[in-house]
């Protein structure tokens, strides 16, 4: 494994094959993919932290970000090695971003795996993310403590919380770290993201949900879904929004699944 910079942009590479895109949501980084990892030994992974989260929090500073800023700050991680076209793992915002992708940069998609996939955040939604950027932005480390323990309640399904305590650690650290001005304006990217037309996807898509995904709910998943021509939607039971470490064993499958129809 190897981790570069560009332009303040944390980006680790690891393995040979195919190029995989990893792109992680908000509150995250690039190890919430570490549980799903062992799926992509035959893969090239490509795994940023989005500008603003975690290593990244200085990308862009002083900037207000956005989706767009997103897109392209992933399609620079991805030509800094050489590539040009990608398989592309996401995760909740991450999904917002993946969408983008294959809409305005059909050569470089080729394929989505999605988890806790949202095309943008409910109107009934936008103003508390960004009360929540203001709390961080104002309240600093305090805040992000105030946050993530409301998060963890939130995001999380009840099967997790009472069987997961280490799962339940790691979302709460997850977000307890992250730099409190950067995930300010990562809410506020958020809170202006505008949906595109999921119908115009056209590349190989899975879908996965949980039954208990209070922020990307498994009726809005396959909503989606049914706007993607030829998409595979799964829906996980006892699960929360935090897919890929709440159930990793299933999400491995899913994506050895997912995979050995693309070979």
């Amino acid at each position: 494994m190897s981790t570069h910079f560009v332009e303040r942009v944390a980006v680790e590479i690891d393995g040979e094959g195919e190029p995989v895109l990893m792109i992680h949501g908000l509150g995250g980084s690039s190890n919430v993919w570490t549980s799903v990892l062992p799926e992509f030994a035959h893969f090239r992974t490509i795994r940023p932290d989005l500008p603003g989260s975690a290593r990244s929090a200085r990308a862009y500073e002083g900037q207000r970000l956005t989706i767009d800023k997103f897109a392209q700050a992933m399609l620079r991680a991805a030509a800094s090695v050489g590539v040009e076209r990608a398989h592309v793992v996401a995760h909740s915002l991450g999904t917002i971003v993946a969408f983008h992708l294959a809409v305005t940069e059909l050569r470089f998609v080729r394929s989505l795996a999605l988890f806790g996939p949202l095309l943008a955040p409910p109107d009934t939604v936008r103003p508390a993310l960004r009360a929540r950027a203001d709390k961080a932005r104002s309240e600093g480390d305090a805040g992000m403590q105030e946050i993530a323990n409301a998060l963890v309640n939130a995001a999380t399904s009840p099967e997790t919380r009472a069987t997961r305590p280490v799962t339940v650690a790691l979302v709460r650290e997850f977000l307890m770290r992250q730099p409190p001005e950067g995930y300010a304006r990562t809410c506020e990217a958020l809170a202006e993201a505008a949906a595109i037309d999921a119908s115009r996807i056209a590349c190989p898509t899975l879908l996965v949900g949980g039954d208990a995904d209070a922020v990307a709910p498994a009726q809005e998943v396959q909503r989606i879904g049914r706007a993607i021509n030829g998409s595979e939607v799964e829906i996980l039971r006892g699960c929360g929004h935090w897919t890929t470490i709440e159930k990793p064993d299933e999400c491995r499958y899913l994506l050895r699944r997912f995979y050995s129809r693309r070979s």
